[in-house]
């Protein structure tokens, strides 16, 4: 019998009893980033892994789905699991054809392995920049990479600390993929976003095929999820960078939750609460469809009409 690894001390698992939104959801609402751990006594966790986490399981995350409103996923490989996409191509499949898939491969990744995902539903590859997460991100590799997903469609992922942009933008442009970018590229949210850093983000969203996801409010917050004026009004801070991104590039955005919320250390959120922060920062009816419906469904389910 295998023995399963303790989680990471101080591991926050996931809220298991999120509150029910006040915003409804509109109908065809895409979460564009979650994620499932294991179970690990079926799908190991990888042994080069930074974090052992708590299970997350498909079933676990489809119910979430259910109480929040959401009907369709894009469930993106975590790095507990490394390049093993196994879980999350299993869960894929079982969503029916209402998820799509973000895989994690190495160079010497075979064709019939990228055949393999495609018809699991993956439409993507995510390179990790974040050293705390990955030991190395060779440039050289995850250009090759690019130019192996590139005939079939998919777009890169990219998840990078803003701060570290000026470094990484001319690789980024380089890649011969759309590129869709992890939580607003991370911004400082103690510095304005009207100011030089979060303006140079969104100039090169400008300049490139690029989709941002407005997302993790609770990874990027300072002031936390304290409520304003008794309201489910939380991560004030962050709805300055996540409003203007929406009001500047509302065909390119996109939402998701982050289930089942990796290594955060300073609190666990209300999943509830996450979907209440929507109209703080997609504040029509208009900008919500967009966010939530026609963007993701343009990406991941090309030629439906929305």
């Amino acid at each position: 019998m295998t023995t399963l690894s303790p989680k990471t001390p101080g591991w926050l698992d996931w809220y298991a009893d999120p509150s029910r939104p006040a915003f409804a959801l509109p109908p065809g609402t895409v979460d564009t980033h979650c994620h499932v751990f294991g179970p690990q006594a079926a799908y190991p966790f990888a042994p080069e892994r930074k974090y052992t986490p708590c299970d997350a399981s498909r079933v676990q995350l489809f119910a979430l789905h259910g109480h929040l409103g959401v009907e369709r996923a894009v469930i993106v490989q975590a790095t507990c699991h490394g390049a093993d996409n196994t879980a999350m191509a299993d869960a894929v499949r079982a969503a029916g054809g209402r998820a799509r898939g973000v895989a994690t491969v190495r160079p010497d990744v075979t064709d019939a392995e990228l055949r393999r995902l495609h018809e699991a539903g993956v439409r993507g590859v995510r390179f990790n920049f974040l050293k705390r997460l990955v030991d190395a991100a060779p440039r050289d590799d995850l250009a090759a990479i690019a130019a192996r997903i590139a005939p079939l469609g998919w777009h890169v992922v990219l998840y990078f600390e803003g701060a570290d942009l000026p470094e990484l933008e001319t690789f980024f442009a380089s890649l011969p993929t759309p590129l869709v970018i992890d939580h607003m590229g991370r911004p400082d949210v103690t510095r304005p976003a009207s100011g030089p850093e979060f303006s140079r983000f969104l100039r090169f969203v400008d300049r490139n095929d690029v989709w941002v996801k407005v997302s993790c409010p609770e990874r990027l917050t300072v002031t936390g999820p304290a409520a304003l004026d008794g309201e489910r009004h939380a991560y004030t801070d962050v709805v300055p960078f996540s409003r203007r991104t929406v009001e500047e590039f509302p065909d390119r955005v996109l939402w998701g939750t982050d289930w089942p919320h990796p290594n955060l250390t300073g609190h666990m959120p209300d999943d509830g609460l996450l979907v209440d922060h929507i109209p703080l920062v997609a504040t029509t009816p208009e900008h919500q469809r967009k966010l939530l419906v026609a963007n993701p469904t343009r990406l991941y389910w090309p030629g439906e009409g929305v």
